[in-house]
């Protein structure tokens, strides 16, 4: 414990220099006098691991290290920041942190989806941090309020939009009319799309942030693999178009909630797809590369969280709250909140989730059509809700909406009405969130 009246700097190592360890590098620099009276001491960089050190970054040379493992190993350092990315290096610099006594953050959703248990329990042993806040949604604060602000509530469902490059890009395809190969390149134009996509389309990214809010918010360990998931990449305008007409808009959630099983055991579901969203869900009107997470809790009711949920600077914010926070602790002598995982809920198999359904699909215009149509679905216990034609002849389009019914049901409904010979094609099949009917 350092001893507050002493006021000795709390060292710091910051392994990785791109654009939000820079950040965080120039804030700890900026605002060093305001943050020593926020932390009861002088919060002092050791040294920044980089790849290539030859590089002129407009500060001390000396500052900066290739080795980070000899700079996380040092005995001054108090507390490491990780915001490197990737998963083996990352995670075993992190556990040598964590093994030495060092408090470690970390803005890296990729290695806590796949080792949060490791990762905390190496924390627990040394009875040192590990903070991610920064982890999902940039600078929202979602985890921090999951952990402690929620701590007294039961938590039923988080689910929000957590992926800011397929948020412009389905934004600016509803906006424009645009098709998603146009929108994902004017995307990469503005900085907001990497130069390979994919895990932001095909939506792992989501998936690992669905993998930790599930995780802290039910309990229960819950790794990226346990989620379900879907991109973006096969949406069109058309389906933009019937979105409009049932008053929606099409978002990329990441919803994660308690569900039951048929027996009533208490279970988990985690996962991450495109879905029609109604105009009047406070999701519907997040636009552009923003985030928001709800959270609906049985006592504090439905609690929105909204802002610039990736960038340097607003990422590099919450990785600074959790420094502040990890220095604190070294300063005082506390602990943050420790791994729960009482629960131990088992995370249910997607087939087994029900929601409601759109399944668009292209027709021959012929007598018996929609009978035919509809007794497929009542053969496979899905109950229609409302049915569109759009369209006449050999290009009509059938649009059904569905009642709730399970995925597997769903399912083996679009393979029967694939058979069909008046069914020329299920064009797309999307989930609707955000009504029970």
């Amino acid at each position: 414990m350092v001893n507050a009246r002493e006021h000795r700097a709390i060292g710091v190592a910051v392994l990785g220099f791109g654009n939000v360890g820079s950040e965080v590098v120039r804030i700890i620099r900026d605002q060093a006098a305001d943050l020593e009276q926020r932390v009861g001491a002088r919060l002092e960089l050791r040294g920044i691991a980089v790849r290539d050190t030859s590089r002129d970054r407009g500060l001390d040379p000396a500052l900066f290290t290739s080795d980070a493992e000899a700079l996380v190993a040092r005995e001054d350092v108090d507390i490491v920041v990780e915001v490197i990315g990737g998963i083996d290096y990352a995670r075993r610099l992190i556990l040598s942190a964590l093994g030495s006594g060092k408090s470690v953050v970390t803005a890296n959703k990729a290695l806590l989806a796949e080792h949060t248990g490791e990762l905390a329990e190496a924390a627990e042993s040394k009875n040192v941090d590990l903070y991610f806040e920064a982890s999902v949604a940039g600078a929202i604060p979602v985890i921090r309020p999951l952990t402690q602000s929620l701590a007294g509530d039961r938590v039923n469902q988080v689910a929000g939009i957590v992926n800011g490059t397929t948020n412009f890009i389905l934004s600016a395809m509803d906006d424009t009319g645009a098709d998603y190969a146009e929108t994902l390149a004017e995307a990469g134009r503005l900085g907001y799309a990497e130069a390979d996509p994919t895990a932001d389309v095909e939506g792992y990214d989501a998936a690992a942030k669905a993998a930790i809010l599930a995780s802290i918010a039910f309990h229960s360990r819950v790794t990226a693999a346990d989620v379900h998931r879907e991109g973006i990449s096969t949406i069109t305008p058309a389906d933009f178009e019937s979105a409009r007409a049932l008053d929606c808009t099409i978002k990329l959630l990441s919803i994660c909630e308690r569900v039951r099983s048929a027996d009533g055991r208490e279970r988990v579901s985690a996962r991450v797809y495109p879905a029609l969203v109604p105009l009047s869900h406070p999701l519907a009107s997040v636009g552009g590369a923003f985030n928001a997470v709800v959270v609906e809790a049985e006592n504090a009711g439905r609690l929105m969280f909204y802002g610039q949920g990736a960038g340097g600077a607003p990422t590099a914010s919450a990785v600074m709250g959790d420094l502040v926070m990890a220095a604190r602790n070294k300063v005082n002598g506390g602990r943050g909140p420790r791994e729960s995982r009482y629960a131990n809920l088992e995370v249910a198999p997607m087939r087994d989730i029900t929601t409601r359904y759109f399944v668009n699909m292209q027709v021959t215009d012929k007598a018996g059509v929609l009978s035919a149509v509809a007794a497929e679905f009542a053969a496979h216990g899905v109950s229609i809700s409302t049915v569109r034609q759009e369209g006449a002849g050999d290009g009509a389009r059938l649009v059904v909406v569905t009642h709730t019914a399970t995925d597997a049901a769903l399912s083996d409904t679009v393979e029967a009405l694939g058979k069909l010979e008046f069914v020329t094609a299920v064009t797309s099949v999307l989930r609707l969130e955000g009504t029970q009917q």
